[in-house]
C-alpha cells in the first residue's frame, strides 16, 4: 500500500471515529433538552437552564466534530447517537444518566486520541481539549450527586 493510500484509509478511520462523536454528541442534544423539560419543583429554574446549557454544549461539540469530519475530507454523518428514555425523571436519576453518557462520550474521545496520536498535532489537540472538557463537565456532574458535606467522589453503587 502506497503512502497515499495509507494516509486515505487512515482518514477514513479517524472520520468514522469522528462521526461516532458527532452522532453522540446531537444525542446529548437530545438528552439534554429532554431532561429540561421534564424537571419539576421549586429548584426547577437553575436545573433546566443548567441543562439547557449542556445541550448547547453538546450542540456545540457536534460542530466542532463535524468541522474536524470536513478538514480531514470526510462527510458528517446525519444520524443520531443512542438515545434511551428510562422514563426516570428524578434529578439524581438525570444525573446519572448523564454522568454515563459523559463517561461514554469521553471514552471516544479518548479512542480517538489513540488513533490520532503521531499523525495530527492539530486533532491530537483537539482529543486533548474535548478530553479536558469531558473530564470537568464528569466532576461537575460528580459533584453535583454528592450529598451535601460529602467531599468524597459519588459511587453509583453506594448512593442508590
Amino acid at each position: 500500500m502506497t503512502k497515499e493510500a495509507t494516509a486515505v484509509k487512515g482518514n477514513e478511520r479517524i472520520a468514522a471515529l469522528l462521526n461516532r462523536i458527532m452522532e453522540y454528541e446531537l444525542a446529548g442534544v437530545v438528552r439534554y433538552t429532554h431532561y429540561s423539560l421534564m424537571v419539576f419543583g421549586y429548584n426547577r429554574l437553575p436545573i433546566i437552564s443548567w441543562l439547557s446549557g449542556q445541550a448547547d454544549e453538546s450542540l456545540a461539540h457536534a460542530h466542532k466534530a463535524g468541522e474536524m469530519i470536513t478538514h480531514i475530507g470526510g462527510h458528517p454523518s446525519l444520524a443520531i447517537g443512542p438515545l434511551l428514555e428510562t422514563h426516570k425523571h428524578d434529578i439524581c436519576d438525570i444525573l446519572r444518566e448523564s454522568l454515563e453518557h459523559e463517561a461514554a462520550a469521553l471514552q471516544l474521545y479518548r479512542d480517538l486520541l489513540k488513533e490520532v496520536e503521531g499523525v495530527s498535532v492539530m486533532l491530537e489537540e483537539y482529543a486533548r481539549n474535548m478530553i479536558y472538557t469531558e473530564e470537568l463537565h464528569q466532576g461537575e456532574v460528580d459533584k453535583m450527586l454528592r450529598k451535601p458535606g460529602d467531599v468524597s467522589v459519588f459511587s453509583a453503587s453506594v448512593h442508590k
